[in-house]
C-alpha cells in the first residue's frame, strides 16, 4: 500500500492548512508506538474491555496473528504515530473466514482531528480489498464519539450486549456494530 495524505476533514488531499495525516502498513518497528496509544485507550477506559496496559511481548504475540490480509495501518502526523487500526480475525471457524474484527485507537493528543476517520477509511478499503465480507467490531456503547465514527463510516448497530463486561466494578454496555460489503 502507497502512503496517502488526507486533511482533518478525512479524505481531501492535503494541501491547505490543517491537521495532515499519512497512512500506511505497519511494520515491526511500530510496535511500540502501537503499544503506547493502545495502554492509552485501556487507561481511558472509553475504547476497550481490557483492564491491564500490555507488555511488548503481548503485542508481539498480537501482531504474529496478523498478515497482508489482516492488516495493519498506522497514522502518522509530522513523523510521529498518532493512531493505528487493523483487521482481526473474528473467528477461527471457517464459515466466519470472510469476517474481519475491527480495532481502531488515535492518541490522546490527536483524537478529534479526523485520524479515526481517515485511518478506518484505508483499513475498510483495504478489508474490501483482501475479500472480507464484512466488518464487526464491538464498541463501549457509552462512546458516543467511536459509535459516530463507526455510523459515518457505514456501519450499522445490530445489537446490544447489556452488562457485558465489568470495569472499574461497574457493568457496562456494549454495543454490535457491522459493515457489509457487496
Amino acid at each position: 500500500m502507497t502512503n496517502a495524505q488526507f486533511e482533518r476533514s478525512g479524505g481531501n488531499p492535503a494541501g491547505s492548512s490543517g491537521f495532515t495525516v499519512a497512512v500506511r502498513q505497519a511494520s515491526v518497528d511500530d510496535l511500540d508506538a502501537i503499544r503506547r496509544i493502545y495502554n492509552e485507550g485501556i487507561e481511558d477506559r472509553v475504547a476497550t474491555l481490557e483492564c491491564d496496559a500490555k507488555s511488548a511481548e503481548q503485542i508481539g504475540a498480537w501482531w504474529s496473528e496478523h498478515d497482508e490480509r489482516y492488516a495493519v495501518l498506522v497514522a502518522t502526523h509530522a513523523d510521529e504515530i498518532v493512531g493505528w487500526a487493523a483487521l482481526n480475525a473474528f473467528s477461527a471457524r471457517c464459515a466466519h473466514s470472510n469476517i474481519a474484527d475491527l480495532s481502531v485507537y488515535v492518541g490522546r493528543s490527536s483524537r478529534g482531528k479526523g485520524v479515526g476517520r481517515t485511518i478506518l477509511t484505508k483499513l475498510l478499503e483495504s478489508a474490501a480489498r483482501s475479500g472480507f465480507h464484512k466488518v464487526v467490531l464491538h464498541a463501549l456503547d457509552r462512546n458516543e464519539a467511536g459509535k459516530a465514527l463507526y455510523r459515518r463510516c457505514g456501519f450499522a448497530e445490530v445489537g446490544l450486549f447489556k452488562e457485558h463486561g465489568l470495569l472499574d466494578g461497574e457493568y457496562v454496555d456494549v454495543v454490535a456494530m457491522e459493515r457489509l460489503f457487496r
